[in-house]
């Protein structure tokens, strides 16, 4: 089982913690880990996307000259596609992008990505992360005593006000609670600092 280091908020090491080498040990998947990336990132697409088709164009209701004997052809409607200012053919529509992969291939990936972190020593474990006010600066010296000089995700075993609210003023920094952890947010931030609270909790769910 990968051993790593425990810290507290002063950047003192107080422990280490064995992680269950199942979830924090495989060799990762890069190939799932990509299919989950794209799942993610598609499902973040809003897809409001659109255009007018010939019935949503105002006006064309009446035929713009008869059938024959114009010596011009034949025309239906002044908002058919031909004519400038028509409807436009099979232009987007409001849809979904999102999808689902399996659920076995979803837990690789999370696997997959908790374990790169180890693996590239950029995972973080916290004996507590609690803060008694909400100020940024605590936050700040926090990370700065843990040496966290970029983008990094914090995760907490249950939703910390206190933490939340000086995370949030910091840019680079992201915080979620153990139950909103996902292969994105893990995959594009440089460090994941994570309670120890919040390391069982993600073992009794994907153990």
């Amino acid at each position: 089982m990968p051993k790593v280091a425990v810290y507290n908020m002063s950047g003192a090491q107080v422990g280490e913690i064995e992680l269950n080498d199942a979830i924090f040990g495989i060799t990762p998947n890069e190939t799932v880990l990509h299919e989950a990336v794209v799942a993610q990132r598609a499902s973040m697409r809003r897809g409001t996307h659109a255009t007018k088709n010939r019935a949503l164009v105002r006006g064309g209701g009446r035929k713009p000259w008869r059938q024959k004997g114009t010596g011009r052809a034949r025309q239906g409607s002044i908002r058919a596609p031909q004519w400038v200012g028509g409807g436009t053919v099979f232009g987007p529509t409001p849809r979904s992008y999102a999808y689902k992969l399996p659920k076995k291939m979803r837990r690789l990936a999370m696997k997959s990505a908790l374990s790169a972190k180890v693996k590239a020593e950029e995972l973080l474990v916290l004996d507590e992360l609690v803060l008694s006010q909400p100020k940024t600066k605590d936050m700040a010296s926090a990370l700065n005593n843990l040496k966290v000089e970029r983008k990094a995700l914090i995760v907490g075993g249950e939703y910390n006000e206190n933490v939340a609210l000086s995370a949030r003023n910091i840019p680079g920094v992201k915080y979620i609670t153990a139950n909103g952890i996902n292969v994105l947010d893990v995959l594009t931030h440089d460090k994941l600092i994570i309670s120890k609270d919040a390391v069982a909790k993600v073992e009794e769910v994907l153990g």
